[in-house]
């Protein structure tokens, strides 16, 4: 059996997009077990005193051509999201809600390729309504699921344990203890699961 990965991410960030579009192939070659991490990125920021690329405005105009490359070279479809950035509150909500549902993952490949593959408003409730239906999620189920206090309460845990952890941005990955940041460490998270 192989190690286990822990992928922390946040569906507003494009490099977690294309992590976790890797991550399958990479799982298939090492054995590897996936554990889907939600967090919300914004509170690793504030708690870290990062920021986002974008905020940074030489800086966003080349990760935005960077991530473009990276996705192209690994075969990964990719459109910069013109609505970005997106309030990924609601989104990661549902991601913390759904973690121990079986429609978890066909959530997040409905929710990542809206915003990275063909990209939609996400913020805008009908934007998010057909979104909700290809992953089978009633769109009033989800507005319960995300106003409950456990999801929420779910989210602000996973965001904090992150952040007690060492993440200060998202893709963040762990096997075992070694943590790697980047969906530009693949390799190296790949050689870790090798190991």
């Amino acid at each position: 059996m192989g190690k286990a990965l822990e992928f922390l991410f946040d569906v507003g960030s494009p490099a977690s997009y294309i992590a976790y579009k890797r991550l399958p192939e990479i799982a298939a070659r090492t054995g590897a077990t996936v554990s889907y991490r939600p967090f919300l990125l914004g509170g690793v920021f504030k708690a870290t005193g990062n920021h986002s690329p974008a905020e940074i405005p030489a800086k966003g105009r080349w990760s935005s051509i960077d991530l473009a490359n990276f996705a192209k070279r690994h075969g990964v479809p990719f459109a910069r999201n013109p609505f970005f950035p997106i309030n990924t509150l609601h989104l990661m909500r549902g991601a913390a809600g759904l973690q121990d549902d079986p429609r978890f993952m066909a959530y997040l490949d409905a929710v990542f390729d809206a915003m990275w593959q063909d990209p939609k408003n996400l913020g805008d409730p009908a934007e998010m309504a057909p979104v909700l239906a290809r992953a089978g999620i009633d769109g009033d189920a989800f507005m319960s699921l995300i106003a409950d206090d456990a999801t929420k309460a779910r989210l602000k845990a996973t965001t904090d344990d992150a952040v007690a952890r060492g993440a200060f941005g998202a893709p963040t990955f762990f096997v075992g203890d070694q943590m790697f940041f980047g969906q530009d460490r693949l390799d190296w998270v790949e050689e870790a699961l090798a190991s």
